[in-house]
């Protein structure tokens, strides 16, 4: 038989994961212009593209748009997607093994970091990522209810999707109403008595988390204003001595937006957000079995022996009412079953993408891309080098004969196996049959997408044969 990647003999790989890691798998290996290569990519949902459709804000079409170069991939005559297909359930890493060369998982840190904490098992304490998936339409998250009488959320966490969590709070009907947000969150939020939201950070402006567009955003609400308390806004020597040392322009562009509201007027608007930094939750105090409040202690920064500027608690504390609370302070990634994985970093264990035994030891033909690789970290656009990297070391293995030698190596065998274990797989052109209706409905109403939100109603508009 002719070596492996080349036009008698594609190298098979199969991708665990249908979000931007996975696609930039693809095309760094489309790169690959002397291989032969064959993506078979799996996703657990019926829909592709991961947290840009279920993650990426509805207010932010504009990151959504590289959805239109995973297409292109997509549409590659060596690409199937297989949708409503889990791995762990539908198949295992045996069956994997039998049908491909190489095996990739990009399946993100989908888990958010507890605060460990008293109170925060209370009715109405909620982990952002929840919220989240909940108004973009994740159908596992659809039925969430939130409780959006409460007229005081606290966020903590001062991250991008903390953020996120914030501006949807504190935008209008009106606002939200020409976006791809879920139906049923957009009429809860039409209904919403939230008049106060807190943004809590347990560090100073000069270590946000945030990028500058995401807080310049924050203060261009219709109908919300934003403040900083003026002594959270200033910026101490050590971190000065920093940011002048690093050169940092975001930091610098944030500094100069946090410290633009400490000094701009309340204006008496609907709603407002009040950004907090250096704050820290030590518990959530509630009544009943629900959150009534959250309990902060003040915070100062020091500077480590390492040189490192760290928070440290002062014993000054403050109590905020809060009927919500959204924990944002970092995603761990699921445990794969027959995956090595480091529970303290929550990602599967790796060098430069290849999957690791705890001892260091290479798993032939296994490999990680995204964040489940390296950790939450980055933009979307972060993942394509990250793929890179992966690629790098999937080639590489190749050339010196390092992959899986599958049973059977056929396209029409790992179908058989598919269909065999999920009657209900979802190929890519079916997935387009679901984005032509949502699509549709959308324009209907002015909005770019109006989405589904159930995995039965899904799976019956993408096997029905109006799409030729």
């Amino acid at each position: 038989m002719s070596a492996v990647g080349t036009e008698g003999n594609p190298l098979r790989v199969a991708i665990i994961g249908s979000g931007p890691a996975g696609f930039y798998t693809v095309s760094n290996f489309q790169k690959q212009k002397d291989l032969v290569v064959e993506f078979d990519m799996f996703d657990r949902l019926p829909t592709p593209f991961g947290l840009v459709r279920a993650g990426v804000a509805p207010d932010h079409q504009k990151d959504k748009s590289v959805t239109r170069a995973y297409d292109k991939s997509a549409q590659l005559p060596n690409f199937r997607f297989y949708g409503n297909v889990e791995y762990g359930q539908d198949i295992s890493l045996d069956d994997l093994k039998r049908h491909y060369h190489q095996i990739i998982f990009t399946t993100g840190a989908p888990f958010d970091r507890n605060l460990d904490i008293p109170g925060e098992d209370l009715d109405g304490s909620f982990s952002a990522t929840e919220f989240v998936a909940w108004y973009n339409g994740h159908p596992h998250f659809a039925d969430r209810e939130f409780d959006l009488t409460q007229e005081n959320v606290a966020i903590v966490g001062i991250g991008n999707v903390a953020m996120d969590v914030a501006r949807i709070l504190c935008k209008t009907y009106e606002e939200l109403a020409v976006t791809d947000i879920a139906d049923h969150a957009l009429e809860a939020l039409k209904n919403s008595k939230v008049k106060n939201v807190y943004i809590l950070g347990r560090r100073g402006p000069a270590q946000a988390a945030f990028t500058p567009p995401e807080i310049k955003e924050m203060g261009e609400f219709a109908d919300a204003d934003v403040t900083v308390l003026a002594d959270e806004a200033v910026v101490d020597p050590d971190s000065e001595a920093e940011l002048e040392a690093s050169g940092d322009k975001n930091a610098r562009k944030n500094v100069e937006t946090i410290q633009e509201y400490a000094a701009r007027p309340i204006e008496g608007k609907k709603r407002l957000l009040t950004i907090r930094f250096l704050v820290s939750p030590t518990e959530l105090i509630g009544e009943d079995g629900k959150v009534t409040a959250i309990k902060i202690v003040r915070n100062k920064l020091v500077k480590g022996d390492d040189g490192s500027i760290r928070p440290k608690a002062t014993g000054e504390t403050e109590t905020i009412p809060a009927g919500l609370v959204f924990r944002s302070v970092g995603y761990k990634g699921q445990p794969l079953p027959d995956i090595p994985y480091h529970e303290d970093w929550g990602t599967i264990l790796n060098e430069q993408g290849r999957v690791v035994e705890h001892d260091g030891s290479p798993v032939t033909g296994l490999y990680t891309a995204g964040w489940i690789k390296r950790g939450p970290s980055g933009v979307i656009g972060t993942n394509k080098t990250c793929a890179q990297e992966t690629v790098a070391c999937m080639v590489e293995d190749l050339v010196a004969g390092k992959y899986v030698e599958p049973e059977d190596a056929s396209i029409e065998g790992a179908k058989a196996l598919i269909e065999s274990r999920q009657a209900n797989a979802i190929s890519y052109q079916e997935w387009l049959n679901i984005n032509d209706v949502e699509i549709s409905k959308g324009e209907e109403q002015g909005r770019p997408r109006v989405k589904f939100t159930n995995v039965a109603e899904m799976i019956k508009v993408a096997t029905s044969s109006f799409r030729s």
